[in-house]
């Protein structure tokens, strides 16, 4: 099942967006950003309590590999990990090079963003 997601161009915005997902008894701990900008991504982490894709979601051997990828290829992988195809990964990476960021919840049915 591929995750449901939003793209956000606004973090005012995403932060409404994951209280209100959160006010409707998602975990947490299937609430994921990512963006092209990993200082964005700390940020943003802080404010909103989500979580950044790490080695617990991509496993040891994707994470070991991802330390000699480059940027673009890191992202497409960690988008795969947790449930996008290939083509799905590529075309919203192309939005994160906008500046935009992604927004995911995993394990989850019916998310109103």
């Amino acid at each position: 099942m591929q995750p449901n997601y939003q793209i956000f161009g606004d973090d005012e915005r995403m932060g409404e967006s994951i209280d209100r997902i959160k006010e409707h008894g998602v975990d947490e701990d299937n609430i994921y950003i990512l963006s092209h900008d990993n200082d964005h991504v700390r940020r943003a982490k802080r404010q909103t309590d989500a979580n950044k894709i790490g080695v617990s979601e991509t496993g040891l051997g994707t994470a070991t590999k991802n330390i000699f990828r480059g940027k673009d290829d890191k992202l497409i992988s960690k988008m795969k990990e947790i449930g996008f195809e290939q083509s799905k990964a590529k075309e919203l990476h192309k939005e994160l090079e906008k500046g935009k960021t992604l927004l995911v919840v995993a394990n989850e049915e019916d998310i109103k963003f």
